[in-house]
């Protein structure tokens, strides 16, 4: 990687701008919800009042009113306003392809987890280990490896839920009141009707192939279908080793669980494609871990989150597969199949058009295709990261959707003063191959390793291959430009405007957030002093000498010439919105005591 004030560029001949050149843009948050907690002994909040639960929610929107909760728990409650409703069921990512699409509102037949529909597809009609279980080893010719959760327990509890994911899964709320629940989604107790495996992949691992990886402390409970036909597949990550688990011990601490449990849930709220999470189980039991990485491990509360997603499959899937013998090759083509058939069926839909009208056929690849609307949603996801701040920290391909979804919040952090290096990975420092202005660059990146698995499968040619990979270029900046010039009221797209201010916020360390966000108070004026011209941004500048000052002077010059009319501080805000700041999910959530600093 070059300098991340330089071009973007690569092999396939995509070029984009490095991101410190590129428009940051806020999305509008389409819904609103609100953390209330009570937490279980002994998670307990110091100084709490047992009358009252603690609250954490974003604003401007009002927050809601708290319901009537079980005690011991804490859960996740959305808004139900009329206004914010509808907003606030948006899809991360539907059947349809269609990215951040809201769904209906509509109250399905809920469900006892007795009654999940269950759908076992990836089991059934995928290649499987022969051999269930068993100790860490390599599995060859096989996409899975059944599997128990053997993580141990004493006295789970339910910590925390998400109502709005259990409505995807028409699951009845009052279930998560089971005294069994914390048995069940620790995995200590099997849900009826599951099908537990770990899924067997790879991946380039900072730019290096790492061979087999897979999942090692994440077991699928398998693939559920609601009324609406959507599937949906229910994931324990931290329920014990599988034979993909290595050195480690296939748990997870209460620390990063609820790391992902928030961001996972936040994300969604931000309208930007995501895994969910259902809920939070502490096991009762410690787990030792080197939280800094310093030679002192010490004990953790251990825990296990479930995490909920239509696949978890991702690019190193594939890749495991053409990294091996022939007999593996073959699976590449059987999975991509499979994953164009259960999540992208409008391809299938093409090809059969194709065959059924041999005379006049389009000569479309349903490969080439799936390789393009891979490629659109890889660039719509990271898109929206940059809007938000967003720094995933390790973008392995073993870490990369093929569904365009944010999947596994490991080091993920967000940006508080505007530093296009910043990384929250620490393991990441001496290169930052992975900080924030990277992002987009590594996405392409990735995306080059899937397209080289599909030509190695001879399911695309190398032209094919081009053109899927330009797709990523092009996609990714019409969505920078058209969300830009929405964030800052401008009537079309202007480059050098937002360099410069991307320029000024790094020189001067402004915070990311709270500078979008300010400018939300800048009114259209010619004949405004140069003082007045500042007051909007005042907040955020902190101490700076004049000629900086001169600098936003003039940015703000120019800026102002520019917007369309007087912005309206509510529009601004709301497509600036009030983000999980990088402190929150870096070290500020403590436990005893469940401390939550905002």
């Amino acid at each position: 990687m070059g300098a991340c004030s330089s071009y973007w560029s690569a092999s396939s001949s995509v070029t984009l701008l490095r991101h410190s050149q590129a428009p940051i843009f806020f999305l509008r948050r389409f819904g609103h919800y609100s953390i209330h907690v009570r937490p279980p002994s002994p998670v307990t909040l110091p100084g709490a009042s047992a009358r009252r639960t603690r609250g954490f929610s974003f604003p401007p929107m009002r927050a809601t009113q708290s319901q009537t909760q079980p005690p011991n728990t804490a859960r996740i409650m959305q808004n139900e306003s009329p206004d914010n409703q509808q907003q606030a069921q948006a899809s991360c990512n539907g059947l349809s392809g269609e990215v951040g699409t809201p769904t209906s509102t509509v109250k399905s037949t809920l469900s006892k987890l007795e009654e999940i529909n269950w759908d076992h597809s990836f089991v059934r009609e995928l290649p499987g280990d022969t051999r269930e279980g068993g100790p860490v080893r390599q599995v060859l010719h096989a996409c899975y490896t059944k599997v128990s959760p053997s993580v141990e327990v004493t006295n789970p509890k339910l910590v925390s839920w998400s109502d709005s994911c259990a409505e995807l899964l028409d699951l009845d709320p009052s279930e998560f009141d089971r005294a069994d629940f914390a048995f069940l989604f620790s995995g200590a107790t099997l849900l009826k009707g599951s099908l537990p495996y770990a899924q067997c992949y790879g991946g380039h691992q900072f730019g290096y192939w790492a061979g087999q990886l897979g999942d090692g402390r994440a077991i699928t409970l398998g693939e559920l279908l609601n009324t609406k036909g959507e599937r949906w597949e229910l994931q324990l990550k931290g329920a014990g080793k599988t034979p993909y688990s290595r050195s480690a011990d296939g748990r997870a601490v209460l620390r990063s669980s609820i790391r992902e449990f928030l961001c996972s849930e936040a994300m969604h709220f931000l309208r930007i494609p995501t895994t969910r999470a259902l809920c939070l189980v502490t096991t009762g039991n410690s787990v030792v871990r080197d939280m800094f990485y310093d030679g002192n491990p010490k004990e953790e509360p251990g825990a296990v989150v479930c995490r909920v997603a239509q696949s978890f499959l991702r690019i190193g899937s594939f890749q495991i597969h053409a990294a091996r013998t022939k007999e593996d090759l073959m699976i590449v083509q059987t999975l991509v199949d499979y994953v164009i058939h259960y999540h992208f069926p409008h391809l299938n839909r093409i090809s059969e058009a194709d065959e059924a009208n041999s005379s006049t056929s389009s000569g479309k690849n349903k490969y080439l295709e799936w390789l393009i609307e891979v490629a659109e949603r890889t660039a719509v996801l990271i898109a929206k990261w940059q809007g938000v701040g967003f720094t995933h920290g390790v973008l392995n391909t073993d870490n990369m959707s093929v569904l365009g979804l944010t999947i596994d919040y490991g080091p993920f952090g967000f940006l508080d003063a505007f530093d296009p290096k910043y990384t929250p990975n620490t393991t990441d420092l001496p290169g930052r191959r992975y900080c924030f202005a990277n992002q987009p660059d590594i996405g392409l990146w990735n995306l080059m390793q899937l397209a080289t698995t599909l030509k190695e499968a001879n399911l695309i040619s190398e032209e094919e291959s081009e053109i899927g990979l330009n797709r990523y270029g092009e996609r990714f900046m019409e969505e920078y430009k058209q969300l830009m010039s929405r964030k800052l009221g401008l009537k079309e797209y202007n480059r050098d405007l937002i360099n410069k201010l991307l320029s000024n916020m790094a020189f001067d360390k402004v915070d990311y957030t709270n500078c979008f966000r300010a400018l939300g108070n800048v009114k259209s004026s010619s004949d405004a002093v140069d003082e007045d011209l500042l007051k909007p941004i005042k907040g955020v500048l902190l101490e700076t000498s004049k000629e900086r000052k001169k600098a936003w002077i003039d940015w703000m010059k120019l800026y102002t010439q520019q917007v369309i009319f007087l912005v309206c501080f509510y529009c601004i805000h709301n497509l600036s919105p009030l983000i999980p700041m990088r402190l929150l999910f870096e070290g500020h959530i403590s436990f005893p005591g469940f401390m939550m600093h905002v």
